[in-house]
């Protein structure tokens, strides 16, 4: 996806310190733009084509035919870029925190894509979870119904390899995990998924996704909706260590 930002680099003998100091980010941003074609946010193409004195789409022509489906793609570049991430699922588990074979069985069952697309879209799912490894992660707490835990998507060993993956990256400092136990009766997140995204100048972006597509949402109105919902979800469930214990409990459950 970078192989035109090399060249421009090259031909133009700026260095990865150089065009990050033009466009205002650091070095090893660029860098990971180099090394993992990692594609930038829209104002640093923008920066860094200025200062290469290029037409943006000259170095990244194909940014609109990436691997992600058409309307996620606004939610996935304020995904890249939040500070803070805070998910609420109640029947499958976040798409961040999805091992590879769950992700398949979850995408082959759906019945929506096409068999030729399904490992397209499960490697872009895998390639969005990097946001999670990079230098300096967004805090990541996820909210979970207990039945996302239980539910046999792929069969019992992908369910088990899954949730022993969870307990491992709970170990995490940035990453927070908490169930809602099956006890819990009536409560805000029976109406359905949604993830808040914080940015680093604190805006707040919304995400709820459907039956055909996800939604961003950034109305003020809307937000505060989202916000108490995600009040209500944390509060019935359990601290971060409690669930890692029901985790560990519901994974052998799998054996």
């Amino acid at each position: 996806m970078n192989d035109a930002l090399r060249a421009a680099l090259s031909q133009t003998g700026y260095t990865v310190e150089a065009l990050a100091s033009q466009v205002g980010v650091d070095p090893k941003t660029v860098g990971r733009w180099l090394t993992e074609d990692r594609i930038p946010h829209p104002s640093h193409r923008a920066a860094a084509a200025d200062a290469l004195g290029r037409p943006v789409a000259d170095i990244w022509p194909d940014t609109s035919r990436r691997r992600e489906l058409a309307w996620f793609r606004p939610w996935q570049e304020i995904e890249r870029e939040a500070v803070s991430l805070r998910s609420y699922q109640g029947v499958v588990l976040p798409g961040l925190l999805q091992t590879e074979a769950y992700a398949r069985a979850l995408l082959t069952a759906a019945g929506r894509h096409a068999p030729g697309d399904i490992e397209r879209l499960v490697a872009n799912r895998l390639a969005r979870q990097a946001v999670l490894d990079r230098e300096n992660p967004p805090q990541f707490t996820a909210v979970v119904d207990e039945a996302a835990l239980r539910r046999p998507v792929g069969g019992r060993e992908t369910m088990r390899t899954q949730l022993l993956a969870l307990v491992a990256v709970c170990d995490a400092p940035h990453v927070r995990l908490h169930v809602v136990p099956s006890v819990v009766g009536a409560y805000a997140g029976l109406n359905g998924p949604f993830v808040i995204a914080t940015s680093a100048d604190h805006r707040l972006a919304g995400y709820l996704d459907t039956q055909l597509h996800g939604q961003v949402v950034s109305d003020t109105a809307d937000i505060a909706a989202i916000l108490a919902a995600w009040e209500n979800v944390r509060g019935e469930a359990l601290s971060h260590w409690q669930s890692v214990d029901l985790i560990k409990e519901v994974a052998e459950s799998w054996s």
